[in-house]
């Protein structure tokens, strides 16, 4: 049974990119050097071989949810062995109601890894294939499915006019690299997209993984928990850049970073502020405090962050948009309703209907109760067919 009284939508889901996705898409000059799936051998399994990229994308941990964490693999898997919700929208209403969830924000796989690439020529072409691919796949169910597309941002203008591509396709929201190819995030020469982001609707997302970063001491596991960084350090540019001062009307989203960690952030930041405000640029002046803009401007998603939860009163709740982040490993899929049932049990009605349906719904446009009456013959199963092999097979 729902823990609200209507429909749940998960702010942060995947996509898992099918072997055709970029070799067809992309644009004829960069078709033989297009992402390719392979058969990389027994130890390493399926992996995206990737120009410009020392190590090929492996699909241990993309499509690991559900799985018992002793089962859980970086190398080793086939995409034949994936849920096959990942890439065949029909397949993922299944997948949708053993989780008890209505819809969801879609975001890539194999993209966010491709953020990180340094030719900027190649990521725009990989980012127009997969924004094409995306768009056929989210309008078998486009209330349900609501994809972001991708951007290279190689320039300020090229970026405003991946934006109008990425609306004519019927896709919900932007993916945006860690690293612009011009200046940084926090340049005036991005006024005219910031402006352009909000006047069509598309709320821009910093996801995770999307952003480079250094070697993290101690065990591969720590790397792990380091993660979160590089959201962190773009929201705080964007709050004491001024991004948000000068762009009131302005939201983006900090995606899978968690949420628990908001309210020292935000502390901090003021903190920061308070004592050190003669650091800002010369010039760089705020009207309110730095927490002032982050509770209002930025909307944080997290899966089973019980901080989160627990804390919602010390952060703006308006914000904080719930996920499940299936069908990657850390996923919460299938057993969401559980966990929410336990770590919501806290939290008054209307903050939880809040954080697992309406922020989303109210920041992607979506009309909720043209959503319940969607899924209202919906109902939770035990099992579904959500593995199969593509209708191509793997290039070898």
């Amino acid at each position: 049974m729902s823990v609200i009284d209507g429909p749940i939508i998960s702010a942060d889901s995947h996509i898992t990119e099918p072997p055709e996705t970029y070799v067809d898409n992309i644009d004829p000059a960069y078709r033989d050097r297009a992402p390719v799936l392979k058969d990389l051998g027994e130890r390493v399994g399926d992996g995206f071989v990737v120009e410009g990229m020392a190590r090929p994308v492996v699909l241990g941990t993309v499509a690991a949810a559900g799985k018992d964490p002793d089962e859980i693999r970086v190398l080793g898997s086939r995409f034949s062995d994936l849920h096959r919700g990942g890439w065949d929208p029909q397949a993922r209403m299944a997948d949708q109601a053993r989780d008890g969830v209505a819809a969801e924000v879609i975001y890539p796989s194999v993209g966010m890894v491709l953020c990180n690439l340094d030719d900027l020529d190649y990521k725009k072409a990989c980012f127009d294939a997969y924004n094409r691919w995306l768009g056929g796949y989210c309008a078998a169910q486009p209330e349900r499915l609501l994809g972001l597309g991708q951007t290279a941002m190689r320039t300020a203008d090229e970026g405003i006019a991946d934006l109008e591509s990425i609306k004519a396709l019927g896709l919900r929201g932007v993916t945006m690299p860690g690293q612009p190819g011009v200046e940084d995030y926090d340049s005036p020469v991005y006024d005219e997209f910031w402006e352009a982001v909000v006047e069509l609707g598309l709320p821009p997302s910093f996801h995770i993984l999307t952003m480079k970063s250094g070697r993290t001491r101690g065990p591969k596991m720590n790397g792990f928990l380091s993660i979160v960084r590089g959201c962190q350090d773009i929201m705080g540019q964007l709050v004491l850049g001024g991004v948000f001062e000068r762009h009131p009307g302005l939201r983006v989203v900090c995606a899978e970073a968690d949420a628990g960690w908001v309210p020292h952030y935000m502390y901090r930041m003021d903190h920061a502020y308070k004592r050190h405000h003669n650091w800002l640029p010369a010039g760089q002046a705020l009207s309110k405090l730095p927490s002032e803009y982050f509770a209002e401007h930025i909307y944080v998603t997290f899966q089973d962050d019980w901080t989160a939860f627990a804390h919602a009163d010390d952060m703006n709740w308006r914000r904080l948009l719930w996920a499940n982040d299936f069908p990657h490993s850390d996923s919460t899929w299938p057993w969401s309703q559980e966990m929410l049932a336990d770590h919501t049990a806290g939290l008054r009605d209307e903050q939880r209907q809040a954080i697992l349906c309406d922020n989303t719904a109210a920041l992607y446009g979506i009309d909720v109760d043209a959503l319940a009456a969607t899924t209202a013959g919906n109902v939770t199963v035990t099992s579904a067919a959500s593995t199969g092999a593509p209708d191509r097979l793997i290039e070898a």
